[in-house]
């Protein structure tokens, strides 16, 4: 099959990556190495790019976008729509955000197959200015109707989608492997860590993630343990520069760190918190669980089904209560090594990116087959 791919930012992630660029980066090259033809259309920022024209066996095609938060992924999506259009440079279109769904219209006008991915319905979703939050209801009555298939990474969310819309849609969750890494221990002399000394956060500087909880909550756990941040923007927002005030000298923000040194972070830490108000299916999460780490989480409903009963869990955007579970957590390392066997095992036997793939393909397939209207 011919395969375009778009709605993430670049392939391999770059600075400011986020789940749609760890997802991209897991499936596509799995897609490529099954036979079939991939191109990956990648965003470039003033100041951020990765000048690449080929990765692991998918092309790579690179537009363009401005850095304005909903516009970017608008100028950016139509482009490669454009692209795909009148290049013919793909005969099934696997597209991620659902705020992409306007673009199912000019596709499915020139015949391409559309596959809407890792879709995420929540209240707090749309809180962009009055124009995007337009653009993005617009979009979910559009996810509904027109793409050939639509996948959620999120039961919750796929729930609520088929109660508004009195329809079935599919359920793909991430897979939960990392690649292999060789014990190296360069990126912990880098920060100043000590393997198992450290709790970990790797993720986007957004108040969706609940980073204004997770510093007050670990300070406040008196731990004498360090607490890092893999993250943020080339140019800190005003709400990285204010998580950064919170901050004493127990907290290290490590900037932006990729590929087998943010594993090796993830595999040398002493457990990993997810402090989220808002999350889908979590790649971070399911990784962290596929490599036997210990894990502490915000009860959000998205993270409960993830963990069910292999993680500590604290009370959303309850600062004193993720202390307490800091304060168990180091209390009880052979508890929270137990919880964490458990989680290694959920991970690799429900959420495995060989099957993954293969479902995926199983739809590209079905969204090939003639209509029978």
């Amino acid at each position: 099959m011919r395969i375009a791919a778009f709605g993430f930012r670049t392939l391999p992630p770059s600075a400011g990556a986020a789940g749609a660029d760890k997802f991209a980066l897991e499936l596509l090259p799995r897609l490529a190495a099954k036979g079939h033809q991939v191109i990956a259309y990648n965003r470039r920022y003033r100041d951020v790019h990765v000048n690449i024209t080929e990765y692991k066996g998918v092309k790579v095609k690179t537009f363009k976008t401005v850095r304005k938060k909903g516009f970017d992924t608008l100028l950016h999506s139509m482009k490669c729509t454009f692209h795909i259009i009148f290049r013919n440079s793909a005969d099934v279109v696997h597209i991620q955000n659902g705020g992409n769904s306007i673009w199912a219209l000019p596709l499915r006008l020139f015949g391409k197959k559309f596959s809407l991915a890792r879709m995420v319905l929540t209240g707090k979703g749309t809180n962009g200015p009055g124009t995007v939050k337009c653009i993005c209801v617009f979009s979910a009555n559009i996810t509904a109707r027109f793409p050939n298939e639509v996948i959620f990474d999120n039961i919750i969310a796929r729930r609520l989608f088929e109660e508004k819309f009195k329809k079935k849609f599919e359920f793909i969750p991430f897979g939960s492997e990392s690649e292999p890494v060789t014990d190296d221990d360069a990126i912990l002399k880098k920060l100043n860590l000590e393997k198992g000394e450290y709790m970990l956060f790797v993720g986007r500087f957004i108040p969706d993630k609940g980073l204004h909880y997770l510093i007050p909550g670990f300070i406040k756990s008196g731990s004498r343990k360090k607490l890092v941040l893999v993250g943020g923007s080339p140019n800190p927002s005003p709400y990285e520069q204010e998580i950064m005030q919170m901050a004493n000298d127990q907290v290290v923000f490590a900037g932006y760190v990729y590929g087998a040194d943010v594993t090796r972070l993830m595999k040398y830490s002493f457990c990993y918190i997810q402090p989220s108000d808002v999350e889908g299916l979590s790649p971070v999460v399911l990784s962290v669980m596929g490599l036997n780490v210990p894990l502490i989480v915000s009860d959000i409903e998205e993270n409960q089904y993830a963990v069910r009963d292999t993680a500590r869990t604290f009370a959303q955007g309850n600062s004193d209560s993720l202390a307490e579970e800091i304060r168990f957590a180091e209390r009880n390392p052979d508890k929270m090594k137990e919880l964490a066997a458990a989680a290694q095992q959920r991970a690799l036997t429900e959420f495995n990116w060989d099957k993954v793939t293969d479902d995926h393909l199983e739809l590209f397939r079905k969204s090939l087959k003639p209509s029978k209207h």
